[in-house]
């Protein structure tokens, strides 16, 4: 059971809807469910097979890239600038599962 996939999953779907109680964003909130959806199926996948991390590494990637932008224009380091380390940190975990 991928626990950390699924816990990754959990904090970008709750943070997408604490964003959108905050904010008020309805296409930040779309994108946030979105992704944290693609997270868990990508953490499903990786609990069947070790090996099969596709899915979850181009999420990872994907919000790595989008905040990781988003925290250098901005310098806060939240929301931006933690999930941008969180992604970048699932990344290299999903890669060294890939090993």
């Amino acid at each position: 059971m991928d626990f950390i996939g699924f816990g990754y999953a959990a904090f970008v779907t709750f943070g997408s809807i604490w964003g959108y109680k905050r904010r008020g964003g309805i296409p930040s909130l779309i994108a946030g469910l979105f992704l944290g959806v693609l997270a868990g199926y990508g953490a499903y996948c990786v609990s069947n097979d070790k090996r099969d991390v596709k899915l979850s590494l181009f999420t990872a990637f994907f919000l790595a890239t989008m905040m990781g932008v988003r925290f250098k224009r901005s310098k806060k380091i939240m929301p931006a600038g933690l999930v941008a380390g969180l992604s970048f940190m699932m990344i290299v975990r999903l890669v060294l599962l890939m090993l």
